[in-house]
């Protein structure tokens, strides 16, 4: 049985071998699953949680290496449809630490998780399943954006919706708002960082505030609660917040309690943006608990140790 369905963007990334240089110097990449759905997938299914995948990827090399990456680390992948013409889309990324990584979007006019159809699915056994994850970009063409709306409304679990505003692939950037509005009225609980809550403009009952290494808010029955980042040393930054979909999802399925849930997803967004790649840096469970166990002040002293090792001491500055 299905435990959590991850709609949604899937294709490549081709990370670059050489790091804080430009685009147009870089000579040689690495190619990794990419996109919400796949990242978020894989995160669950390394978590234990039997976790499949509703998109569409092309019917080339590209895809053929999603489906097979992904089916060996768990994830079910028999709604991850073939799209006969459109092909897997790349995505490149420039790395500079700790906190400026650019990315290069290769999904015009359409890619082939925009094409998703009721018909890549079984309706019945994805509104069953106790947990399903949506996000924004989902909806900024059709047929993905009606898909995924009718999918959000039937189900009969947890829906959780993240924002994921990204607004250079959106023809229609106006639309976004009022998009994730319906989306929001049906989901059960709503992520998304500040600039995508601005962008967005919606109020939800549960509501999950991203802030980066300074940790989330959680709005939950007109109660505000603060959540602690956990800090390392930033290498990439992306795909940080798939892993906190993924550890927050894994979290309600164990019936704990949503701000536990998004402690553990900060941990788990924190361990991803200390590696370079998205998915293959999602942690496995063990790590998971290992590290969640561990309080916020040794985490932080720790860093400041390594920082003060780096560091020449004439060029020290106490903290």
């Amino acid at each position: 049985m299905i435990q959590a369905v991850v709609m949604g963007r899937v294709g490549i990334d081709l990370y670059p071998n050489e790091l804080e240089t430009p685009l147009s110097e870089v000579r040689t990449f690495t190619r990794f699953v990419g996109g919400f759905a796949g990242n978020v997938s894989t995160g669950l299914a390394r978590l234990g949680v039997r976790a499949a995948i509703v998109s569409r990827v092309g019917e080339d090399g590209h895809g053929d290496f999603v489906r097979s990456w992904l089916a060996a680390q768990g994830v079910d992948v028999r709604f991850l449809a073939v799209d006969p013409y459109w092909q897997t889309p790349p995505t490149f990324c420039e790395v500079w630490p700790p906190d400026h990584f650019p990315l290069t979007f290769y999904r015009k006019p359409t890619a082939p998780d925009w094409q998703l159809t009721p018909g890549d699915f079984d309706a019945r056994e994805v509104s069953g399943a106790p947990l399903l994850y949506a996000t924004g970009t989902a909806l900024a063409q059709s047929p993905s954006r009606e898909t995924t709306l009718a999918a959000l409304r039937a189900h009969g679990g947890t829906t959780i919706f993240d924002l994921d505003w990204r607004p250079s692939l959106w023809n229609e950037p106006r639309e976004y708002p009022g998009l994730a509005a319906e989306a929001v009225a049906a989901a059960d609980i709503v992520i998304g960082n500040e600039e995508e809550m601005d962008a967005a403009r919606v109020e939800a009952p549960t509501l999950v505030l991203k802030r980066g290494a300074r940790g989330a808010t959680v709005f939950e029955d007109g109660e505000e609660t603060q959540v602690a980042g956990f800090p390392v040393e930033v290498v990439n930054g992306l795909g940080a917040g798939d892993a906190f979909a993924a550890a927050l999802g894994h979290a309600l399925l164990a019936e704990l309690p949503l701000v536990e849930g998004v402690r553990r997803g900060t941990v788990a967004g924190a361990l991803v943006a200390s590696r370079l790649a998205c998915s293959e840096a999602m942690p496995r469970l063990e790590e998971l608990e290992v590290a969640a166990q561990r309080p916020v002040f040794e985490v932080d002293e720790a860093r400041r140790s390594r920082e003060n090792r780096e560091v020449p001491a004439s060029e020290r500055v106490e903290r």
